[in-house]
């Protein structure tokens, strides 16, 4: 095949776009990645904000990936390229301004004995949820998870499941699978400290505690990491896009940046390729895309049927993020040395101030009391920072996409809604105080700051669509079977009006993170597995 041709091209390299391109590249295909952007990665980016600082811009964890589907099948290949993943048995915990915290290890039953032993009662419950999740439950919510949603082996699985739980059974996973967090945690847990630790989990899927299906998808998230713990790539996650970039070029493979595809081809009820600029990429076999429905059928696919475009067109995207980054020049002055331990600690009041935020981020407004995801990547991997030196991620998930306003009437917005520099200065400043009431004499430590707002994380990945760092809200009418949706002239799932265009990437089922299960999932069909 000449440069300009190969079996299977792949439109952006995030997590999904390279762990497809791999798995096929290993299997004998020839595949051509192509990235709008100078580098590679998606969401993976590491850089040295600070000398001797190497931050993860974006993402930074990785239980997904390691607990999935792809990994398996990477996972030696991976070492071989020098790829190591590192852990450091701590997982999560929680600190809130009136001085409480508590940190949680890698191993369900000692998290048991921790939250029991601070908030009795709640030990126990924690217990019961995740004996049910990783029992009882596990083979229908990883089945559905992991599977493609109108594959044969759902419905195997839902028959099985059925014979095994009765139709009252199965009605009764769903209402519980449907409740809010809020609701739940009210009437399972006790102490606001532990309600506190667990609601901010349900942010990582763009939700908020008072929303439907909270509860399943934050008690999962929860549990799943206190179980399987918070995985970093030692070095920098940027080293793991490069080993998979070498692993698709040792098999044939190439991978393009600067390669922006402007249109998807298409004969038919067929693609044929893509354009790039004036250049046209022939796809013998198929194309698979790593982007947002708008942009897919606005922008690459204009001729798909209008049926589609118009479900597109209402393809809704969640809350914005801002993520700021701090370099410190000795550890995080936390008032408990543990915690200098836990790579990802949530800053909360109590579920009922996660649930403000959420409300006031909906309105457009500045959170007067953000939830504030604290990474501390330095606890897992002391190579990211000079010896005695500290690393602080900071993701805050609620974050008006849009500004209509400053929830404590302190920050002056702009008229027409937009974030600049003014804005995400002074809410970065906001943040950076309210962690001084939860790590005091901070300020003194900080050797620089850098913070990134909804509009900054857009302008580097355009599937963050208004900072949306999950490509689309999780609600229950874009999860499952209906991410991104479902009906309409043959496009569900990862299929598309045409039969050899699928659709990868956070917008699609499974959803958000680093676990590359869409891509997984397409590599599998094109590869007649």
């Amino acid at each position: 095949m000449n440069n300009t041709e190969a079996q299977i091209i792949v439109v952006g390299s995030g997590m999904n776009s390279l762990v497809c391109a791999a798995l096929l590249a290993k299997r004998g295909k020839s595949v051509l990645v192509l990235e709008r952007n100078d580098r590679a990665g998606g969401c993976i980016r590491t850089e040295e904000l600070f000398p001797g600082f190497h931050h993860e811009v974006l993402s930074s964890w990785y239980p997904l990936f390691l607990g999935g589907a792809a990994y398996p099948e990477l996972k030696d290949d991976l070492a071989g390229l020098g790829i190591e993943f590192v852990s450091n048995g701590y997982t999560t915990g929680v600190a809130m301004p009136d001085g409480r915290t508590l940190a949680l290890r890698q191993d369900v039953d000692d998290a048991v004995r921790r939250i029991e032993a601070v908030a009795p009662g709640d030990g126990q419950a924690f217990g019961a949820m995740a004996g049910q999740l990783f029992g009882k439950d596990a083979a229908l919510t990883f089945g559905l998870l992991g599977n493609s949603p109108y594959d044969w082996k759902v419905g195997r699985l839902l028959f099985s499941e059925w014979r095994k739980r009765g139709t009252d059974g199965l009605l009764g996973y769903a209402a519980e699978s449907l409740e809010s967090f809020r609701r739940w945690g009210q009437r399972a847990l006790s102490s606001d400290l532990s309600r506190a630790m667990m609601s901010p989990w349900v942010l990582h899927t763009g939700l908020g505690p008072d929303d439907a299906t909270s509860a399943l998808i934050g008690k999962l998230t929860f549990a799943a990491v206190v179980a399987g713990g918070m995985p970093v790539v030692k070095g920098g996650s940027q080293k793991l896009v490069q080993a998979l970039q070498a692993l698709i070029e040792r098999n044939g493979g190439r991978v393009l940046t600067g390669a922006e595809v402007t249109e998807v081809l298409v004969s038919g009820d067929r693609a044929t390729g893509v354009k790039v600029g004036d250049l046209t990429y022939t796809a013998t076999q198929a194309v698979v895309c790593n982007v947002t429905p708008p942009q897919l059928y606005g922008r690459l696919l204009p001729q798909a049927p209008e049926a589609v475009r118009d479900r597109a067109r209402a393809y809704a995207f969640g809350r914005g993020c801002m993520q700021i980054h701090f370099a410190l020049d000795g550890p995080a002055p936390w008032r408990d040395p543990e915690m200098l331990k836990v790579p990802l600690v949530h800053l909360a009041d109590s579920m009922e101030s996660v649930c403000m935020s959420v409300t006031e981020a909906n309105n457009g407004l500045l959170p007067r009391a953000p939830t504030v995801a604290i990474g501390q990547p330095v606890a897992v991997d002391p190579s990211r920072a000079p010896d005695g030196k500290w690393i602080l991620w900071l993701q805050l998930q609620e974050m008006p996409s849009r500004l209509k306003g400053d929830a404590a009437g302190q920050i002056d917005v702009p008229a027409d809604g937009s974030w600049n520099e003014a804005v995400r200065e002074a809410m970065a400043d906001r943040v950076q105080a309210r962690l001084e009431s939860v790590l005091p004499g901070l300020s003194g430590l900080i050797v620089g700051r850098r913070a990134y707002s909804p509009g900054d994380l857009q302008a580097m990945n355009c599937n963050l669509v208004g900072g949306d760092p999950y490509s689309g809200i999780c609600s229950p009418d874009q999860f499952f079977w209906l991410r991104p949706f479902a009906g309409a002239n043959g496009a569900k799932a990862h299929k598309t009006p045409y039969k050899n265009v699928f659709h990868i990437g956070a917008s699609t089922h499974p959803g958000p993170g680093l676990g590359g299960g869409s891509g997984y999932l397409v590599a599998q069909a094109l590869a007649g597995k």
